[in-house]
């Protein structure tokens, strides 16, 4: 199935009978898309770029990450699992691919395809895409789209600096489908499905930006997969040394390493910086919003520190991850040196995909913006600017909203109220304007009865 892009789709979800109201979330949000409303955290999915933050803030699992059901995957005649090459670096290195992609085919998938083949095709076209490209530099990468929405929402301004073309992940379930439609199958039974270490590549299946379909028919988290294709290794002992599937078509050198840091920016020419952990990304795009650098070409922007070998839904530990990538990225270059890496099938397509390698202009969705209507929106931001003369401007967050400059911003829009903040409640109190009964019950349903009451 082929699913079209409406609005911002969110996989992170809040399980509210599990949430405590423990703020940390809300803490953590790099886009202040999380409030705290009878003693649990809300999302704003306006705001939202499916980070993870507050996934790996959470301390007691109430945000999950959703899944397709991975029974869809025995709904068409020949399933098609794509995998990043980050799925093997999970495995010990005494688990060979081999057997790793053995045991995919056994739970269910007709083929097994790494994403990361579209590198090397990717790599010669950015290089035509920076030289021929007259947008402003630095030019970003389109590659991590938690990256792409946070430039939507927080820097809109900059939407013109990203490149406009597919990131691999595409542009293999693009490749994959039509050789496969080219050999005979029936476009209708052909199912493509994705392994994932985050949660915003569900969502940018789900509502792509730049495109307006996605090619790829379901989603399988990263830490489902390796539990199943782990136990499925271990029961079968006898033959863990002999798998039954040839070995599969070898990565090229920066394939293997593409999704991690500096993997796309030490494959491009001129002055190219690679930055990952969300809060790092968006202090140096702040620079870039405010001209604070120049003489730069390109920017490999990733949301995870690590890059992807970060990603919450990875099982194992993220600096293993890149041990052992960059340890199989050095095998491959002695192949490649020693003229035994046969070359990729996705070369034969070269020029299909090159047709089809461009994503349509990334259109901003700012937060900033507190209005459709230019005056009202102008007549926002001067009382939202009033608002902070009178807020006391210390970010406690116990008005339920992530900072002083959020609740004013939500005042002005009806969501909040002045007298949500408790300094402003005992000032009110002080001065005979508001009772402390009513303060009780500003707090009560900020944060619920429970905490209220002592009861967690």
């Amino acid at each position: 199935m082929i699913m079209s892009a409406q609005a911002f789709h969110h996989a992170l979800k809040i399980q509210e009978d599990i949430c405590i109201g423990c703020a940390h979330c809300m803490n953590v949000c790099p886009t202040g898309a999380l409030r705290v409303v009878n003693g649990k955290a809300r999302l704003l999915a306006e705001r939202c770029v499916d980070c993870g933050e507050c996934y790996r803030a959470c301390p007691v699992s109430a945000i999950t990450v959703e899944q397709d059901d991975f029974r869809r995957v025995f709904d068409f005649g020949h399933s098609v699992l794509l995998v990043p090459e980050l799925l093997f670096g999970q495995f010990p290195e005494d688990v060979d691919k081999t057997l790793i992609m053995d045991a995919l085919r056994q739970v269910g998938f007709s083929e097994v395809v790494e994403v990361e083949h579209a590198a090397s095709l990717l790599k010669e076209s950015t290089h035509d895409y920076l030289e021929q490209s007259e947008q402003e530099r630095p030019l970003i990468s389109a590659f991590c789209p938690a990256v792409v929405r946070l430039i939507q929402v927080k820097f809109p301004a900059l939407v013109d600096h990203i490149i406009l073309q597919k990131p691999p992940l595409d542009i293999t379930a693009l490749y994959y489908r039509r050789k496969l439609e080219d050999q005979g199958y029936d476009p209708g039974d052909i199912g493509i499905f994705y392994v994932t270490q985050c949660a915003a590549k569900i969502a940018a299946i789900k509502s792509p930006v730049g495109e307006s379909q996605s090619y790829i028919d379901g989603v399988i988290n990263m830490d489902y997969i390796y539990n199943k294709v782990y136990s499925t290794i271990k029961n079968q002992k006898n033959s863990f040394n002999e798998p039954k599937q040839k070995a599969p078509e070898a990565l090229c050198p920066e394939g293997v390493l593409w999704s991690l840091t500096h993997g796309e920016a030490d494959q491009v020419e001129g002055r190219c910086l690679a930055i990952d952990g969300i809060h790092n990304v968006i202090e140096f795009l702040e620079k870039v919003e405010n001209e604070e650098m120049s003489g730069v070409d390109f920017l490999e922007l990733r949301a995870c520190d690590e890059s992807c070998a970060g990603g919450i839904l990875n099982p194992a530990n993220r600096f293993l991850t890149v041990e052992r990538l960059r340890n199989k990225a050095r095998e491959q270059e002695k192949l490649e040196r020693e003229g035994r890496r046969p070359q990729s099938g996705i070369q034969h397509y070269r020029g299909y995909l090159t047709e089809n390698l461009a994503l349509q202009p990334v259109v901003p969705r700012s937060i900033m913006k507190l209005d459709e209507d230019m005056t009202r929106a102008l007549n926002k931001m001067r009382r939202v600017k009033d608002l902070m003369n009178t807020l006391p401007g210390v970010d406690c967050g116990v008005c339920g909203a992530p900072s002083c400059s959020a609740l004013a911003e939500d005042i002005v829009n009806n969501k909040g109220s002045l007298r949500d903040c408790i300094f402003i409640q005992r000032k009110y109190e002080q001065k005979k304007i508001q009772r402390p009964d009513e303060s009780y019950d500003i707090m009560r349903r900020i944060w619920g009865d429970n905490k209220l009451l002592g009861n967690q």
